[in-house]
């Protein structure tokens, strides 16, 4: 097989959660692009149909769907939606996420739990809804968006926030195992760590610590609009056929 063709996605499917912005939209974008049909999920409906909208522009079939990936019930609507509408699902990346910054010490429990159930409950019920339909086509393929941040203690002044921290780094491992009860099923399970990007939950970080934080980035710069691009087409593709329970750090260098 050519190497061009390894990362081919045409005809695959792919659910992107927290899709319609941020850096779940440059990761459908990415996918769109090497051929993929997507289905984008969110609380607000609104931006996954914007973006799907601009992302049939590239040929793909989008679609644009209201999705709480902390209840149950929407996750089985949503994946039950995404095989009627395709036939299959062959991609999930885990993209949902929250985060709350509060000290430690003062953290309210009401504020740790929403925390931890969009970024690990949400992470886990998505996968087993779309999990099921991929054992019983065959295989695919789970990418899970981590952060640097789960890898290691971080300093107050700059990220706060324990519970996110907690959560990204439970979903290491969740990754981990699930790579290891799933790899029967073909389906590889695979990590993003994600290093400093601008998005709506860090835009006030980097427009306040941006330089400081470039400083301590060996390549000397934050996250741009393409960084993750190949790295989520690389762990969708049969590229990674033999890769999985891996933690991949899209970071700069920050983790070297």
């Amino acid at each position: 097989m050519h190497a061009r063709e390894l990362f081919d996605l045409t005809g695959k499917v792919a659910i992107v959660t927290g899709g319609g912005t941020g850096l779940g939209r440059q990761m459908a974008t990415a996918l769109a692009e090497m051929g993929a049909n997507l289905v984008l999920c969110a609380r607000k409906a609104e931006r996954c149909e914007e973006t799907a909208a601009e992302l049939s522009k590239l040929g793909a079939r989008a679609l644009g769907l209201r999705c709480d990936v902390t209840v149950a019930d929407d996750v089985r609507a949503m994946v039950e939606r995404a095989k009627a509408e395709f036939g299959r699902i062959d991609i999930l990346v885990n993209n949902a996420g929250r985060a709350w910054v509060a000290p430690a010490a003062s953290m309210a429990v009401e504020d740790w739990r929403r925390v931890i159930e969009v970024n690990l409950t949400g992470a886990f019920l998505c996968a087993q809804a779309a999990g099921n339909v991929m054992i019983a086509q065959g295989g695919g393929k789970i990418i899970n968006i981590a952060s640097v941040a789960g890898l290691g203690g971080a300093m107050p002044e700059v990220l706060d926030s324990i519970a996110y921290n907690a959560s990204k780094g439970g979903l290491v491992n969740f990754t981990r195992d699930l790579a290891v009860k799933w790899a029967r099923h073909k389906i590889n399970v695979n990590a993003i760590a994600t290093g400093w990007f601008p998005s709506q939950m860090s835009s006030a970080i980097v427009e306040h610590w941006g330089e400081r934080l470039a400083r301590a980035i060996p390549l000397g710069r934050i996250g741009g609009d393409e960084d993750l691009k190949g790295a989520v087409v690389y762990l969708a593709s049969r590229a990674s056929d033999y890769v999985t329970g891996q933690v991949l750090a899209v970071d700069g260098g920050q983790t070297a």
